[in-house]
């Protein structure tokens, strides 16, 4: 089945035609909610409400970019109304760091393993993991997720920083990328 067969199949209810696109879609979706659950049940389950959501709101899929994309973006608007829900996100926001954090620059080196970087981001606890996905990887700007995860548009920036600084730390403790030199390490809680 085409794509374009499958979106009118899912525009007229056709569990056929549902049960293909979620064929399709579901592994690399399970992959997204994985980053902001706590668990696989907890991404599952984000990931059951977010294809109710595709399914009944299909028909404002308007063909202006990918249907891949489209779904991802109900995915992760799924993810953060969750987390916002069962107010997952408000109690783990660390404003202790929301100033003076140093910005760095230095990119993770590409030859580090997609699967083990995912594993180190899902250690961050779960403010920096949640900035640090919708910045870094789905690229929402500050001001999108401030208004995403109802903070300010600097707590997300100092969210993203320590984000990435204890992300590099654990990435230098696991072997995963060289030591920055006149880098300290940053304490873990």
């Amino acid at each position: 089945m085409t794509e374009e067969a499958m979106l009118k199949g899912c525009i007229r209810n056709n569990a056929a035609a549902q049960q293909e696109l979620y064929s399709l879609y579901s592994p690399k979706m399970l992959s997204v909610c994985y980053r902001y659950a706590k668990s696989r049940e907890d991404a599952e389950d984000m990931l059951q409400e977010g294809f109710i959501k595709v399914f009944t709101q299909i028909r404002q899929f308007q063909n202006r970019g990918a249907l891949e994309g489209w779904i991802r973006k109900v995915m992760v608007h799924t993810c953060i109304n969750n987390l916002k829900k069962n107010k997952k996100f408000a109690e783990s926001v660390d404003l202790i760091h929301a100033s003076g954090v140093y910005i760095r620059e230095e990119a993770i080196p590409s030859i580090v393993q997609a699967k083990q970087v995912v594993e180190c981001i899902r250690t961050l606890p779960l403010g920096y993991r949640t900035v640090l996905n919708l910045y870094a990887i789905e690229g929402y700007s500050h001001g999108e997720i401030a208004v995403m995860l109802d903070i300010e548009e600097s707590t997300s920036r100092s969210q993203y920083t320590r984000a990435r600084m204890m992300l590099e730390d654990l990435l230098v403790k696991r072997s995963l990328m060289p030591a920055i030199p006149g880098k300290k390490a940053v304490a873990l809680p």
